[in-house]
């Protein structure tokens, strides 16, 4: 009897609370604010580094920047649901995935879709329809669409509040605009759906920034019994609070219909990737995989780097001495007089990491088997499971020598781009190339060998390869092997002589180069053989773009 009338209390306390809910509370919401305790000002671009941020107690006993306030604001929003991709012998494969509902341009261009406050916070003038921007309106030809049509790269289903704009008491508290995180969810839903990437939606992020995620739900249309919760887990990042870690034990998971806005502030430079944290043996292997990575404060700074404030020195979060065991990069043993301004992988003091493209590199593998019982409503075997499709960047060869995004149509007949990001490397003769290389798959070790080229390692884990006397521990070889949960940034260098100084006197024959596995069980696309793990590398004599779709000249 105890028991009932329990039970009819907790139902009366819950028709309570919903009645008390207001009437245009909703699930779905995008987070961007122009300005934080932190950038108290708008910071819609990224400033130059002139030395490190100051703080002084301020009104409430915040501490907040006094001078030399670095980094900008970014944010980037995110679906969790399902879709397909094609992999390289023709077949469709299902995918639990997460898409992009921000920067959808520069995503389906292979860039990050991580913008600026001025860039995110502005609502779409047109009406979406599922596939966007696939399906986009425009001078469109047989197949996926050249994005001439489309130039939206704001966040999917931002929307004013009409309801708080309309009560004074509500629209007194947010900007006139009526922007305040508010979103349509319909937008949302024909965009997001069937939207999947591999990889994952990329995320680029710079030193002292502060990073604004939002991970709506959508669900899984293939799977409708399914109600799979989702999270972010940015996999080696040691500056997340457990709060937003990802790992459900210790944080939240995002269920189907919410939305969560996760927060990460930058002040470590490397290659990290990201994952969903839900069942990850069955999340990863069904494509729930991506890649960020934070680029140094060294890129904004032009001063010596080893007087007065430095890049690194002069900041506490950063500063590395023989006293820190935990010191990752310390300055190098010997000043080169380098200066910074230039385009590096890490904080390296000596540019010795300096690059002149960068690729992000992401191996993967699939079991058809395990995907397609994962969609026809079977037990997956998670003890069978055996990778026969192997991928880069979400692509078998010969797709990952095809410029431009990879569309795959699904079943609610719409174009998805499915595969953004092309895995074809571009180096100008005597330049160096950056591959941020991380591997994901969850069964199997990957290797890639490099002919002709030779690839200097100078990262491990986000970690320069440096010891606590300054001494480099980079090495060369011609082949890197990874298992999943590791990343390693490697330097390709299209130089055949270079000088003491850094200068290259003989330049490298300009032609076509191969990125590739020795183990020949993985340069296969299922039972079709040449394909899988390879990929080529231009030598060029220009380059036409730093990164990603850049072409040769």
């Amino acid at each position: 009897m105890a028991s009932r009338k329990l039970g009819a209390l907790l139902v009366l306390v819950g028709l309570a609370l919903i009645a008390a809910r207001p009437a245009n509370a909703q699930s779905f919401q995008v987070q961007c604010p122009t300005s934080t305790i932190t950038h108290p000002t708008a910071a819609n671009s990224e400033p130059a580094y002139t030395g490190a941020t100051t703080f002084a107690t301020g009104a409430g006993g915040y501490l907040t920047p006094a001078s030399h306030v670095n980094g900008a604001i970014k944010c980037q929003q995110i679906s969790g649901g399902d879709g397909f991709a094609t992999m390289g012998d023709g077949t469709q494969t299902y995918l639990f995935a997460f898409g992009p509902l921000s920067g959808l341009q520069d995503m389906a261009n292979g860039l990050p879709g991580t913008e600026f406050p001025s860039v995110f916070n502005v609502p779409y003038g047109g009406t979406f329809k599922p596939g966007d921007p696939a399906t986009a309106d425009g001078a469109s030809s047989i197949g996926p669409n050249p994005l001439s049509g489309f130039g939206y790269n704001g966040a999917v289903g931002l929307a004013p509040d009409r309801d708080c704009l309309a009560d004074p008491t509500c629209a007194a508290t947010i900007p006139a605009s009526g922007i305040n995180g508010h979103v349509d969810t319909r937008p949302i839903m024909d965009v997001g759906v069937m939207n999947g990437n591999i990889p994952a939606p990329l995320m680029v992020i710079d030193e002292d920034d502060e990073f604004f995620l939002t991970l709506t739900n959508v669900g899984q249309v293939m799977r409708p019994d399914l109600f799979e919760q989702h999270t972010v887990h940015f996999h080696g990042y040691p500056n997340a609070s457990a709060f937003y870690d990802g790992v459900p034990d210790a944080s939240v998971a995002i269920n189907i219909g919410g939305s969560f806005t996760y927060y990460y502030l930058a002040p470590d430079a490397g290659t990290y990737f990201w994952h969903c944290h839900i069942t990850p043996p069955e999340h990863l292997q069904m494509g729930m995989v991506g890649q960020i990575y934070v680029r140094p404060r060294q890129n904004r700074w032009s001063g010596d780097l080893y007087s007065g404030l430095t890049a690194q020195q002069g900041d506490l979060r950063t500063k590395c001495d023989s006293t820190d065991i935990l010191c990752s990069n310390p300055l190098p043993a010997v000043n080169t007089g380098a200066s910074g301004g230039g385009t590096y992988a890490y904080n390296d003091g000596d540019g010795t990491t300096r690059y002149d493209v960068e690729y992000p590199i992401q191996i993967h593998g699939f079991d058809p088997n395990f995907h397609f019982v994962g969609m026809t409503f079977n037990p997956e075997a998670f003890t069978d499971m055996k990778d026969k499709y192997f991928l880069l960047n979400g692509r078998s060869y010969p797709d990952t020598v095809t410029p431009g995004p990879l569309a795959t149509q699904s079943t609610d007949g719409s174009l998805h781009y499915s595969q953004p990001l092309p895995a074809i490397i571009n180096i100008p003769a005597g330049g160096r190339a950056l591959l941020r290389i991380a591997d994901l798959d969850v069964t199997e070790y990957q290797t890639l060998a490099s002919l002709g080229i030779p690839m200097t390692v100078v990262g491990y884990n986000a970690k320069l390869l440096r010891d606590q006397s300054g001494n480099n521990l980079y090495y060369n070889t011609n082949s890197i092997t990874l298992a999943g949960g590791e990343s390693l940034d490697v330097i390709l260098d299209a130089c055949a002589v270079r000088a003491s100084d850094g200068s290259c006197t003989t330049l490298m024959a300009t032609g076509t180069y191969y990125l590739y596995t020795p183990n020949l069980d993985h340069l296969s696309n299922d039972a079709e053989n040449f394909g899988g793990l390879m990929t080529e590398v231009h030598v060029c004599n220009s380059v036409v773009g730093t990164t990603f779709g850049n072409t040769c000249n």
